[in-house]
């Protein structure tokens, strides 16, 4: 069987290389799954660099998204059949109820086997069936920045409804699933690029408007102005340190912001929180979700016939070049590797 491996260079860093090795039947409770596509998060690049949070020490199979067919059943699996098309939850263990810090470790991809690889075998409680209407390549793209997108805008304080204000940042992954799922949810969406032309591509989604922080660095007062003084009421932030302080200034009175990622860095010398006390607005750090989350997610996406926006794929063999892809930042929406 073929697969690729961060392997730990002893530097904090690793390099993906590729390997083989024989797959062991499925033991109890566990399902085979012949893996049919990946897709790449920024994650995924700080885990190369050994800047994820949910990293490990040894080596292990990269990348957490990923779907495909069941091809053996372990003894007591009864919720799956052979031939069910799959993908797998981004943390192993997370099947329902509050996160916990003990899931950190088995988070694929990081502490645990991820899924750029030609089988996988995983616990039957770690998979969910792939929903109708989507193939199974588009199915790989949801683990991770699908199901992120739907944390933070359907599970976490109120569900977003018709007639809210929601502000993306930038149009990687996340930002457009959240875009997505928003629009169909009712809601009014702006979101933000240094490009003119994923902008118009994001409008041509539904975005109702968008903003060029090149051209408007102070691109809250933009968000403002849009919302007649008022602001938004959810941001998906996904640039942390270097983009928070503006966020906090596009929040409505009563709105709140999920910090998701850390596209300008970890650390800041300064931040202007106290905006968030004055306008009683939330800050939530959102972290994927569970499998049951996933599944209601699913259904929603089935149900509003919501499809993934693929920007490339690659064959197994370039795996190695999605990443650069990646590390380049020009894609819009996902980037997969088939198998």
């Amino acid at each position: 069987m073929r697969r690729f491996v961060l392997k730990q260079n002893g530097d904090g860093c690793a390099e993906i290389v590729s390997d083989e090795c024989d797959l062991l039947p499925p033991a109890l409770g566990e399902v085979e799954v012949r893996m049919e596509a990946c897709s790449l998060n920024y994650r995924d690049l700080l885990m190369k660099s050994g800047l994820s949070a949910s990293g490990g020490e040894g080596n292990v199979v990269p990348l957490s998204d990923g779907a495909g067919i069941i091809s053996a059943l372990g003894e007591g699996v009864e919720r799956f059949k052979v031939g069910d098309r799959v993908a797998l939850t981004f943390f192993r263990d997370w099947e329902d109820g509050p996160f916990e810090m003990r899931y950190h470790k088995a988070a694929r991809g990081g502490s645990c086997d991820g899924v750029l690889s030609e089988s996988v075998l995983a616990p039957a409680h770690s998979v969910v069936k792939v929903p109708d209407h989507l193939t199974t390549v588009e199915a790989a793209t949801l683990p991770c920045a699908a199901l992120t997108a739907w944390h933070a805008l359907m599970e976490r304080s109120r569900p977003v409804a018709p007639g809210d204000t929601v502000l993306c940042l930038g149009t990687g992954g996340v930002s457009i699933f959240a875009l997505q799922i928003a629009k169909a949810a009712g809601a009014k969406v702006f979101i933000t690029s240094s490009s003119d032309r994923k902008l118009a591509r994001a409008e041509e989604l539904g975005a109702d408007a968008g903003i060029n922080y090149l051209k408007h660095v102070a691109w809250e007062e933009q968000v403002k102005d849009l919302t007649d003084g008022r602001g938004v009421d959810r941001v998906i932030e996904v640039g942390g340190p270097g983009t928070i302080e503006r966020s906090i200034g596009a929040v409505a009175v009563g709105g709140a912001i999920s910090l998701i990622g850390v596209l300008t860095g970890f650390e800041s010398s300064h931040l202007g929180l106290f905006p968030l006390v004055t306008h009683n607005a939330d800050l939530s750090g959102i972290y994927v979700g569970s499998r049951a989350m996933f599944e209601r997610m699913n259904a929603f996406l089935a149900q509003h016939r919501i499809r993934p926006i693929i920007d490339e794929e690659f064959a197994f063999q370039n795996a190695l070049k999605a990443y650069g892809v990646m590390k380049d930042a020009g894609h819009f929406g996902k980037l997969v590797v088939t198998i």
